[in-house]
């Protein structure tokens, strides 16, 4: 059975709420329509997600927000403690650790709510200030926030990647990444699910096993978690679901988050600024097909035999090549969207010009990319990185065979946050 987060029967976070259940619960409580609105303007464009900061609404609709949607927890709930819940983050810098200070999460003192009471305090109230109240700062949960999570620890490397560690009220823990590059865009790469159970060889964020899916609001905490570290004239401009977990395996969530996210009173993305991921699940591909979804397709290839994606990525023993293909071209078929097809080169092991020559062979006719993407090592595990000469040859041998290529470049790599990087880099804290 599927391990979920454990809440009380009532309790419902914010962002499992759409824009129309929210109306519905408002209208209940003899509020107008007008109210969503506005919360959602703070929650989205804002990027508040303090209850008790919204001042164009009233300190009682603010409490009762705050009442509604800040889920109970008790000391010692699944081993976490009041004390644990107020710790401050760690921030990684380059390697060297330190203690976030209060303002760089963004506390005030007039959100705290207290441990005893469980309410919202007022400016003063508790005595503390964002300088010297460790409990204030974080914003964890049971406090004054929209949040269900608790900001761990935030990596900051000097490409400008910054990636969150994120723990849930069940302990369970997923990291997401923005990264930025000097064209203006800033990405989101999210997670989907708690560990991955797909078991590609040379990918390290599964290697904690299989826990469980994540939930919508969870999806959307990753992703206005990371808006909120850009500048206030500043939004995120991409998302690519290419963080731990497969994504077709968890679309119930994942789709009415992405919705959510690319809606005029979301995030406001472009549908055509999204990508899912997948290491080529022929169901949830077509279901992707079948319901329209207006997002671009990445499929993880790797390889351009059976033989060789057997040994990589297990999955391909289920689902071989020949049917991850086929439900691609539906894909495109039905949706017009022509499919990228990930590679990642594998020195020694699957980026010679024979498996560029049979790579070709096998993607020719189809209107696709390749994306070609040099290994990031990680140290848990055996792989290199080919050397420049072999990715250029590589990359030439493609295009003279009339494939169209791309490199992706590396981003977050020294911060474990590229290309199959993501893990639990602080489980044991």
């Amino acid at each position: 059975m599927e391990k979920t987060s454990e809440t009380t029967a009532e309790y419902r976070p914010f962002l499992e709420y759409s824009k129309e259940e929210l109306a519905a619960l408002l209208k209940s409580w003899g509020l107008p329509g007008y109210r969503v609105g506005q919360i959602r303007r703070w929650v989205f464009a804002r990027k508040t997600d303090r209850f008790s900061e919204m001042s164009d609404l009233s300190k009682e609709l603010r409490t009762k927000l705050a009442e509604a949607f800040v889920a109970p927890r008790q000391d010692g709930e699944n081993g976490e403690t009041a004390e644990k819940a107020a710790t401050l983050p760690i921030l990684i810098e380059n390697g060297v650790e330190k203690t976030l200070a209060p303002a760089e999460v963004g506390g005030t003192a007039r959100t705290a709510k207290t441990a005893e009471t469980g309410r919202i305090a007022e400016a003063g109230e508790t005595g503390e200030t964002a300088a010297d109240g460790a409990n204030v700062a974080a914003a964890p949960v049971g406090f004054d926030s929209v949040f269900e999570g608790r900001l761990v620890a935030k990596s900051v490397s000097d490409d400008g990647s910054e990636k969150l560690l994120i723990e849930w009220r069940d302990g369970a823990r997923v990291e997401c990444v923005l990264l930025r590059d000097d064209r203006g865009h800033r990405s989101a790469c999210v997670s989907v699910q708690v560990g991955c159970a797909m078991k590609c060889a040379f990918c390290a964020s599964g290697l904690g096993g299989f826990s469980r899916n994540l939930t919508k609001s969870e999806i959307l905490e990753e992703l206005l978690r990371l808006n909120a570290l850009l500048p206030k004239e500043e939004r995120l401009t991409h998302i690519v679901v290419m963080g731990t977990g497969e994504p077709t395996l968890n679309l119930d969530a994942l789709l009415p988050a992405l919705a959510e996210a690319t809606a005029s009173d979301g995030l406001d993305l472009g549908n055509r600024k999204v990508t899912i991921s997948t290491v080529g699940i022929p169901a949830g591909i077509r279901r992707l097909a079948a319901e329209n979804v207006p997002y671009k397709l990445a499929v993880s290839l790797h390889a351009p035999n059976d033989r060789i994606r057997d040994e990589i990525m297990p999955q391909n023993r289920i689902h071989p090549i020949a049917e991850v293909l086929s439900a691609a071209d539906v894909f495109f078929k039905t949706t017009g969207r022509r499919v990228t097809f990930e590679y990642i080169l594998l020195d020694g092991i699957n980026a010679g010009l024979e498996h560029a020559a049979e790579l070709a062979r096998l993607l020719r006719n189809k209107t696709a990319i390749v994306n070609v993407i040099p290994y990031n090592p990680a140290p848990e595990l055996p792989f290199k990185t080919p050397s420049t000469q072999t990715t250029r040859r590589f990359v030439d041998a493609l295009e003279d065979a009339g494939i169209q290529v791309k490199i992706r470049f590396r981003k977050g790599d020294k911060i474990n946050a590229a290309c199959g990087q993501l893990r639990w880099s602080l489980r044991d804290r």
